[in-house]
């Protein structure tokens, strides 16, 4: 069987890849290295660089590769910085989407894995379950949702098989801890290597539950081989929430540096987000996650071996009102 990985350089679909590749999955990796790293490409893949937006480049990889399964994990997963980048959002995140759609429906695709977010839920009372109605507070979970809606569309029409998962702030080794905009566990450590306070927005009292990597992406490389999850959504991540000043000491704690807060002006955000997993388990068979600071131990010990990057900037927003300043190009 060939799987497609899309963003197999990045975080989640390194890990996609590497799992895939261990039960015996010949693998197509697709990346445009935006967010990702070719190093963190496993040597047995094939990796091709570019990007989902291509679609002349997504119709020649569909008429060369004989793929079976798409694990679309390509996204640029800035939520809060969605807000002021929304043609970019669009683009990457929808348009990019619907091109492997198209691709998988003309092509026959056994199945589509698609990973969503917590995002759709918005700011709905948690813990966010399944049956709740997605009602997005930004333009990322909007893009995501609109991306689950279409293959709902694409499976009533041409029977393509999908199956959506929604996952929630995953860290772990092969983050891109030099990402200013995304992944909080990283931009924690990335700063303290640096000598540099910890960013939070506001009282640093959202709570959310942090999800470590190998609870999160053997599942879905996994997920193709259980029938009885196609067709369906899953919430995918830890059941424990903590608030932002909690993690931070617990990055803290595993980076063996006492830090300091540098508390900032709140952001537009949903408070407290956290999701309930019992579909995901019964399907699945899950029965513990991680501990926190265990995670964040294993994640700090592979940091400190790469070493801190350089924080990139996006240097194409698109508005700037109401922009955090700390995400302005001139600071």
């Amino acid at each position: 069987m060939k799987a497609l990985v899309t963003g197999g350089a990045g975080f989640i679909g390194a890990h996609v890849t590497k799992h895939l590749l261990n039960a015996g999955y010949e693998v197509v990796v697709l990346d445009d290295l935006s967010g990702g790293f070719k190093d963190n490409v496993d040597d047995r893949a094939l990796f091709i660089e570019g990007s989902v937006e291509d679609h002349q480049l997504i119709e020649q990889l569909f008429n060369d590769h004989a793929i079976d399964y798409i694990f679309h994990l390509a996204a640029y997963a800035a939520e809060g910085l969605s807000h002021f980048i929304r043609r970019f959002n669009y683009n990457n995140n929808l348009i990019g989407s619907i091109n492997l759609i198209n691709e998988a429906v003309k092509h026959k695709v056994k199945c589509f894995v698609f990973t969503s977010s917590i995002a759709v839920y918005g700011e709905q009372k948690p813990p966010m379950r399944e049956d709740m109605y997605p009602m997005p507070e930004d333009p990322y979970g909007v893009a995501k949702f609109a991306v689950e809606m279409d293959l709902k569309c694409a499976h009533e029409m041409f029977g393509l098989n999908y199956i959506i998962f929604r996952p929630h702030n995953v860290y772990g080794e092969f983050q891109n801890i030099g990402d200013r905009y995304r992944n909080v566990v990283g931009i924690f450590m990335n700063q303290l290597m640096k000598g540099e306070k910890l960013t939070v927005f506001g009282d640093g009292k959202q709570t959310r539950a942090f999800s470590y990597i190998d609870d999160v992406a053997p599942a879905i490389a996994k997920s193709v081989e259980v029938k009885e999850s196609y067709n369906q959504v899953f919430n995918i991540g830890a059941d424990q929430e903590y608030t932002v000043i909690e993690l931070a000491q617990a990055v803290m704690n595993g980076m063996q540096d006492s830090g300091e807060l540098n508390h900032l002006p709140p952001r537009n955000e949903v408070v407290h987000a956290y999701a309930d997993h019992s579909k995901v388990k019964a399907a699945f068979n899950i029965s513990a996650y991680t501990p926190l600071q265990d995670g964040i131990n294993k994640m700090a010990a592979w940091a400190k071996e790469v070493g801190s990057r350089e924080s990139s900037r996006f240097e194409n927003i698109e508005i700037t009102e109401n922009l955090p300043p700390a995400w302005r190009i001139d600071t």
